[in-house]
């Protein structure tokens, strides 16, 4: 006869091992559902996005227009340009995020976040292609490009408007420099005009100069020639 007894005990034995794995694994899914919901985003308030929704969900009242479609497309590709703003913003920090986090310089958190900000974008660009489709055919396809191409416009403007705050000040540094050199080009001018003979009259002698050299012509002042006092002997008749 089969003791059912003893051969029980093995499957309810495995039986909660599984039970309490499978009860591990979902408080654990939870756990970190929960701690990856708490972390800060990696990207600020979507406010083109935004932007875009109230307007498209906008229930006019009756009498009123509905808004405009080419409204919504203006909204849909300042949305898109933002888009294009935090992709690139992606690219760039992904690689050194990666270093750092092989180093252990940064958290397993600061990563998630960055993770969770790639899905959020690749959604974001899907949900983009699918709204500018809905206006017209295809135009998911060219959206982006266009987007890109006002994303530059916008830094060359931003470019622009920091050269010209700064203008003020450099033209003024400019102008200064121009008068010193200017100056000193007058200076070396009057100095080429000044006629070659002209000694410049030398300085004064003080009384303690003079007194000085009588001194010294005399006690040491040239010597006679010899022979110049002397008279020549004249030669007598013979």
């Amino acid at each position: 006869m089969v003791d059912w007894v003893t051969l029980s005990i093995p499957f309810a034995y495995l039986g909660i091992l599984v039970g309490s794995l499978a009860v591990f694994s979902s408080l654990y899914r939870k756990n970190k559902a929960a701690k990856a919901a708490n972390l800060a985003p990696w990207f600020s308030a979507h406010l083109p996005r935004d932007i875009y929704l109230s307007l498209l969900h906008i229930d006019p009242e009756p009498g009123q227009p509905k808004i405009p479609d080419s409204i919504l497309k203006a909204a849909l590709l300042r949305r898109a340009t933002e888009d294009i703003h935090r992709i690139v913003q992606i690219r760039n920090a992904k690689q050194a995020l990666q270093v750092l986090l092989q180093r252990g310089s940064v958290g397993d958190d600061l990563w998630q976040r960055f993770q969770r900000a790639e899905k959020e974008i690749e959604e974001e660009l899907r949900d983009v292609v699918q709204e500018a489709n809905a206006f017209a055919p295809n135009w998911g396809q060219t959206i982006f490009q266009s987007a890109s191409e006002m994303a530059q416009n916008a830094h060359i403007r931003e470019s622009l408007s920091e050269l010209q705050a700064t203008a003020q000040s450099e033209k003024e540094w400019w102008e200064k420099r121009k008068a010193e050199i200017q100056s000193e080009f007058m200076k070396e001018l009057d100095e080429e005009k000044k006629p070659a003979g002209v000694v410049t009259p030398a300085k004064p002698m003080s009384k303690a100069d003079t007194d000085d050299d009588a001194v010294m012509v005399e006690a040491g002042g040239p010597a006679s020639t010899p022979g110049k006092g002397k008279k020549k002997p004249q030669k007598g008749k013979q």
